[in-house]
């Protein structure tokens, strides 16, 4: 079979499934287009029939993770509870995959992502945020999740905090060993209930802004 024949049959989304499968049994850094091609039984070039390079490739892998995670925007969820709720549901997505937030990291939303962001900024506006405070928002939510679960995927065991620590930096230690009393998932929304809350205190202030004017 001809070269040509083969890529026509190896479709894009069975080389973007592919090489998530790789992704998960050898991590980023393994990932290359020729061990792809293996995976597949496939020659390498048969892969730029769909991507120029693995660049590209890495950028649709992303892509595709975040489109398998898209979920509708809800009319009746307080604001504030559906940031949470999308965070959470972000930080899955990267968890899925090994090494998800280092693949994500960097990466922009493209068009086929921009219909379901728009319905995301038009829910905060309707809260009142200005779509600048509202792309703020989800701009600095996003970035979160994303370091937050490269965190996560590279955590090394911790320490444990001695006497002399707890004597020498108590308040440090006091609020580290109650923060560590709550498990990963609380922890996570603690931090993205900290962001809501600095939308909540600019929100008060433009509405007092509004009254005065």
């Amino acid at each position: 079979m001809s070269e040509k024949n083969t890529a026509t049959r190896l479709t894009r989304e069975t080389v973007l499934r592919g090489a998530l499968a790789l992704l998960n049994d050898i991590g980023i850094d393994a990932l290359s287009t020729r061990r792809l091609a293996q995976h597949l039984g496939v020659q390498s070039p048969t892969l730029y029939w769909h991507f120029k390079n693995k660049a590209e490739l890495l950028k649709a892998m992303a892509e595709t993770i975040m489109l398998d995670h898209s979920e509708e925007v809800p009319a009746d969820m307080p604001w504030q509870d559906w940031v949470v709720t999308n965070a959470g549901n972000f930080r899955r997505a990267l968890l899925a995959y090994r090494d998800g937030a280092r693949l994500h990291a960097g990466t922009r939303p493209q068009e086929p992502q921009f219909a379901v962001i728009e319905a995301k900024v038009a829910l905060l506006c309707r809260a009142g945020l200005t779509p600048e405070r509202a792309v703020n928002l989800l701009f600095a939510v996003g970035r979160f999740v994303v370091g937050w679960v490269l965190e996560e995927q590279q955590m090394q065991p911790d320490d444990p905090l001695n006497d002399a620590d707890r004597r020498r930096y108590p308040l440090l230690c006091q609020g580290w060993e109650t923060l560590q009393e709550k498990d990963a998932d609380a922890l996570f929304e603690a931090g993205v209930r900290l962001l809501i809350d600095g939308a909540v205190a600019g929100l008060a202030i433009d509405n007092n802004h509004g009254r005065q004017s």
